[in-house]
């Protein structure tokens, strides 16, 4: 097993590697790796079912659902590549230009990092995902799986390696931390002169420690308490069927709904109609039923569990949802504003002053008007795969694609001039 140490030098040593590649080779490379993905599809899954159970009782079902792979999920990562590779290049795009007086001709060009690190937790496809955005954005990519992903991943880079020594190129784009140790983590976050650029995808845990410790460039990422908040005015089928969506369609991932606002006018109208399609419906159907958190006046008019000191405050990543009842919109707002990580909020109205004032006063990356907030992701929104989800306003904000894995120089063009 290579040191952390070892990998990052061969990661510096094949940045040079990749800035002498065309954007045709690049993109070679990705289609190869994508039919690589997909003949590996045997080892990659016997690699996964030993993760798997190894976890298995360690972590809850809905987080071994995202552990999970199957082969639709692996032809998903390699088509993942495929949309990559359809996106035109980012580097080398004019940002700006202007001439000074003095004849100076000054070009803002886009360009690449150079070596971007991800650490990452239970989900193997944000090993082809990331690895996918970092070669198209002309990087190398350093990739650290938890320890619950550990075997999957390494099945997963095997496959991506070979695609790149199948269209020529350096197989050493792509990197695996095998340690999953927190030395390793440590090792990346401190990387100073070899990392330029760290993304952190996982739980608060992980991401604060990235903040709180990282010496290198860290893009905060992805802790998801989304809210949907239910106006007045709201369609009741509208909201029923986004808030189902939104919380049950996979609870596990970042942009599930966390938090239900309801308006007081329509709280003993609607809530009522929530728990029967939340709860009661999915008993009956033999699914999961989702567990109400409420306040107090909530748990007046339904049958639910009442809220906790945090529950506000949690992302659940289960079938949990906290319900509270708003006096206005503006409330709403303010309970969004104290309670939210930045991520994804949605508002299911009919009334323009109501969804106008939503839209101004909630400072999240990604706010919806009547449509689920399981819509914040890089390929719903046109990027191909994605790096991440930035909840931070420097940089990077919302899904992260292409453009987001980019840096830019200026290009200064002159005839003699001197200062």
């Amino acid at each position: 097993m290579r040191t952390t140490q070892e990998i990052l030098v061969t990661a510096k040593h094949a940045v040079t590697e990749i800035r002498n590649y065309t954007p045709e080779q690049i993109d070679a490379a990705l289609t190869a790796m994508a039919g690589a993905l997909v003949a590996d599809t045997d080892a990659i899954l016997a690699a996964n079912q030993k993760d798997v159970e190894a976890a298995r009782g360690r972590i809850s079902d809905v987080m071994l659902d995202r552990l999970r792979l199957d082969a639709a999920r692996i032809r998903g990562m390699a088509n993942g590549i495929l949309d990559v590779v359809s996106l035109p290049s980012p580097l080398g795009r004019e940002l700006a230009c202007f001439e000074r007086p003095n004849g100076m001709v000054v070009r803002k060009i886009s360009s690449a990092m150079g070596v971007i690190a991800i650490i990452y937790e239970s989900r193997p496809n944000v090993t082809s995902d990331a690895a996918a955005l970092a070669i198209k954005a002309g990087s190398v990519c350093v990739l650290r799986p938890g320890r619950d992903a550990a075997l999957s991943a390494a099945a997963i880079v095997s496959a991506l390696r070979k695609g790149l020594l199948d269209a020529g190129l350096c197989e050493d784009l792509v990197n695996l931390v095998e340690d999953t140790s927190r030395q390793s983590a440590t090792d990346l976050m401190k990387a100073n002169g070899y990392v330029d650029m760290l993304i952190p995808r996982g739980g608060a845990g992980l991401i604060r420690s990235c903040i709180e410790n990282a010496t290198v460039p860290c893009i905060q990422t992805g802790t998801g308490i989304c809210h949907v908040y239910v106006d007045k005015s709201a369609d009741f089928d509208k909201a029923l069927n986004i808030l189902d969506n939104a919380k049950t369609s996979r609870p596990s991932v970042c942009n599930a709904c966390e938090v239900c606002l309801v308006h007081k006018d329509i709280a003993a109208g609607f809530l009522p109609l929530l728990k029967a399609r939340l709860v009661d419906a999915r008993r009956d159907a033999g699914n999961i039923p989702v567990e109400l958190r409420a306040d107090a006046r909530a748990c007046a008019i339904i049958d639910a569990i009442p809220t906790g000191e945090n529950d506000f405050d949690t992302e659940f990543l289960d079938y949990i949802l906290a319900v509270g009842i708003v006096d206005s919109a503006d409330e709403a707002i303010f309970h969004i504003g104290a309670h939210s990580t930045g991520h994804s909020e949605a508002i299911i109205a009919t009334d323009d002053a109501a969804i106008d004032a939503f839209v101004r006063g909630v400072d999240s990356s990604s706010v919806y008007v009547n449509v689920s907030t399981r819509f914040t992701d890089g390929g719903e929104f046109g990027f191909g795969c994605e790096m991440g989800i930035s909840t931070q306003k420097l940089h990077a904000r919302g899904p992260m694609g292409l453009c987001e894995l980019t840096t830019y120089k200026y290009v200064i063009t002159g005839n003699g001039q001197v200062r």
